[in-house]
């Protein structure tokens, strides 16, 4: 029976809030896609002028059809954490909002492919050798003594 298919790693996420606002913005390669919704009613925010600073370099937004903002830069392909700060301009209103984005970490991850079968597997082999050393001992009590 062909073992299951592992699961492709979850793409890079970030969440940012402000008191009015909710930007999460999920990345592919060189691309971010960032949904932008009012806290109080989870309304798209779509009448924005939205820029993000990454790694202190202010990238504009291209607004999209469906109403989410999509950076393209480099800078997402670069491993390890940063900070990023949205700055949502809405009219005469400005917010600013900031979160944590960890992209490729780089730290190597333990491998725990295949632990339960490994673990039965070990189950197996301390089972037979047990099995194996018990019928020896019994071999020896039951042989005739000279």
């Amino acid at each position: 029976m062909p073992a299951p298919a592992a699961d492709p790693p979850a793409a890079p996420r970030i969440e940012a809030r402000s008191a009015n606002l909710l930007a999460v913005g999920i990345v592919h390669g060189d691309r971010m896609s960032v949904h932008l919704t009012r806290m109080i009613d989870n309304a798209p925010v779509r009448d924005a002028v939205v820029t993000i600073s990454l790694r202190g370099i202010v990238h504009p937004t291209v607004a999209e059809a469906d109403g989410s903002y999509t950076l393209q830069t480099k800078d997402l392909g670069v491993p390890g954490s940063a900070s990023i700060e949205l700055q949502v301009v809405q009219g005469q209103t400005r917010e600013d909002l900031k979160g944590t984005l960890v992209l490729g970490d780089s730290s190597p991850q333990p491998t725990e492919k295949n632990s339960a079968r490994q673990l039965w597997w070990w189950v197996l082999n301390f089972a037979v050798c047990t099995g194996f050393l018990l019928l020896i001992s019994r071999r020896r009590k039951a042989a005739p003594r000279e």
